[in-house]
């Protein structure tokens, strides 16, 4: 019987489910389905309030991820009856959660990294063995619990004697360097889509900027990029990850003091030029021999973002994923399905070079159907 495994992603941008039924049977693995379902704009809201302290939280917090849970199983069954398989014949789904808080190594010198699940639940309603919580097992051994995806990146774009970089542009950015030795380094840069869709939403109420138009219409605003580009995050050394713990809509309203002035859609302009760069002096500063940039996630299909990142790379070819055979929208979704697979095979998901935790360990915890 094929090794078939279900990834679920919803991400930082609060977009909704992405989800994969992948065969692992094969070589290389193969997604024998896509389906993608939104979230409301009520569970948007909800969600995004989570990621600060508010009144009687944890009451909010559990059944939003309940619901957060049934748009899972809906995923769920729209993959099974897309490929025509049953339950049973899958071996678990990998199911991320949606993070609202991650502060490892803070407070305490644990942390911690809160990702919104009730696997439980999800078990209860698809009939399938559940793989939940990847990320508080390389918290709890000292790393950052981000990124997971760099080992699964490495499986699907590493090319021998070769450079390449994976960039994931969902809410916040990261990067993968598969190095031509066969080291792999990981890291987030900073901001992806989170304060994009934020300033357009606000201003537009469009919940993003559909392909870059907006930004691109707009003129960078140099001082201002220059003060976003002092943030101490983006020249921090690595192992680092962050989340919209500091990429939120304070953090912008404080950049913006003394530049009142500015028109909504210069500063749309200038965020989009502050993600690029931020990506971009991380591929220079980690990977100057690359000569591939593979981009994922949502950012990959803002055309405007692509190309900011193209000419401050002139001497790469930057690409979405799907050139490589993977489309944008599938990657971390299929990464959660490897990381579910490594988990139910008793092999390690976490890279201690990537995240600095003391070892390799087994991610997550099963919850049987």
């Amino acid at each position: 019987m094929p090794s078939l495994y279900i990834g679920l992603m919803s991400g930082t941008s609060l977009d909704g489910v992405d989800g994969v039924l992948v065969d692992f049977d094969a070589l290389t693995p193969r997604v024998l389905s896509y389906q993608a379902i939104p979230f409301d704009a009520q569970l948007r809201h909800t969600l995004l309030a989570l990621n600060t302290p508010a009144e009687n939280e944890l009451h909010h917090a559990a059944l939003a991820a309940n619901r957060v849970v049934r748009l899972y199983a809906d995923t769920v069954s729209a993959l099974l009856q897309a490929s025509g398989r049953q339950a049973q014949h899958i071996q678990a789904i990998g199911a991320h959660g949606q993070t609202v808080r991650h502060q490892p190594g803070a407070y305490d010198g644990t942390g911690y990294t809160l990702q919104l699940n009730n696997p439980s639940l999800l078990a209860e309603l698809t009939g399938i063995d559940v793989v939940a919580d990847f990320r508080s097992r390389d918290v709890a051994a000292g790393g950052q619990g981000a990124p997971l995806v760099p080992l699964f990146h490495q499986g699907m774009f590493a090319r021998p004697e070769e450079t390449v970089c994976v960039l994931n542009l969902g809410g916040i950015a990261n990067l993968s360097v598969l190095h031509a030795s066969g080291e792999v380094q990981g890291f987030d840069c900073g901001p992806g889509n989170a304060l994009l869709d934020h300033w357009c939403h606000l201003h537009t109420g469009q919940p993003f900027d559909h392909d870059g138009g907006w930004a691109r219409s707009g003129q960078v605003i140099e001082p201002l990029l220059h003060t976003m580009l002092r943030e101490p995050f983006l020249h921090q050394v690595p192992p680092k990850s962050t989340g919209r713990d500091l990429f939120h809509p304070a953090w912008l309203t404080q950049q913006l003091q003394g530049f009142s002035t500015l028109t909504a859609v210069d500063v749309q302009a200038t965020l989009t030029e502050f993600t690029a760069r931020a990506c971009l002096n991380d591929v220079l500063r980690h990977a100057p021999l690359a000569r591939e940039l593979l981009v994922c996630g949502g950012g990959a299909l803002n055309g405007w973002l692509m190309a900011r990142l193209q000419h401050g790379l002139p001497q790469l070819h930057v690409a979405a994923t799907a050139e490589r055979g993977l489309p944008p929208l599938q990657v971390e979704a299929a990464a959660f399905a490897w990381l579910a697979r490594q988990t139910t095979l008793r092999l390690p998901g976490n890279s201690p070079k990537v995240t600095g935790a003391q070892g390799a360990r087994i991610l997550g915890g099963v919850f049987p159907a």
